[in-house]
């Protein structure tokens, strides 16, 4: 899908598209659609992070609080979204025995009670080994600091579900 395409979506269909790059957090594409023409996908990107930026942390803790825990409930019962499915288990996530399912569930919501929102990283840059010595490490950061790392894991899931979307053309329900 090239920009002129993406720019000349109508604003039903760029939400749709584009609606669940921050997870499930449509009111950014919402927001940003009115600053098209885009350039290129860069110029997107740009835009979804200026956006997150200008929020107040109270606004960046909301984006984080709409994120699922990996290997949680979502992920047992099948509710997460199909991004988050194919992330969590090309992670190797959904593999996980039951000693490391007990481990994560542990670990989430000592890291929810610490913080108030769940632990984010960019599972498609990690594996299961990965994702928990960082859940692990990262519960010694203090909230503020944890907020904004968490932030950037956002902004990088943003990046690869940006690429996916206009790069393989994919137009779903267009």
């Amino acid at each position: 899908m090239d920009i002129s395409t993406v720019n000349a979506l109508t604003y039903e269909e760029f939400v749709e598209l584009f609606g669940n790059v921050v997870e499930k957090c449509p009111i950014i594409s919402a927001a940003i659609w009115s600053h098209r023409p885009f350039k290129d996908l860069t110029d997107i990107e740009a835009h979804i992070t200026e956006f997150i930026h200008s929020l107040s942390d109270s606004g960046k803790e909301g984006i984080l609080r709409c994120h699922p825990d990996l290997a949680g409930r979502d992920l047992q019962s099948g509710t997460l979204t199909r991004e988050s499915r194919e992330e969590q288990s090309q992670a190797g996530m959904t593999t996980l025995d039951s000693a490391e399912i007990l481990l994560m569930h542990r670990l989430n919501s000592e890291y929810k009670e610490r913080f108030g929102f769940p632990f984010v990283i960019c599972a498609r840059l990690n594996n299961k080994a990965d994702i928990v010595r960082l859940l692990s490490e990262r519960l010694k950061n203090d909230r503020a600091a944890e907020r904004e790392l968490a932030i950037e894991e956002v902004k990088k899931i943003c990046s690869l579900r940006l690429h996916n979307i206009v790069l393989s053309g994919i137009q779903t329900k267009l």
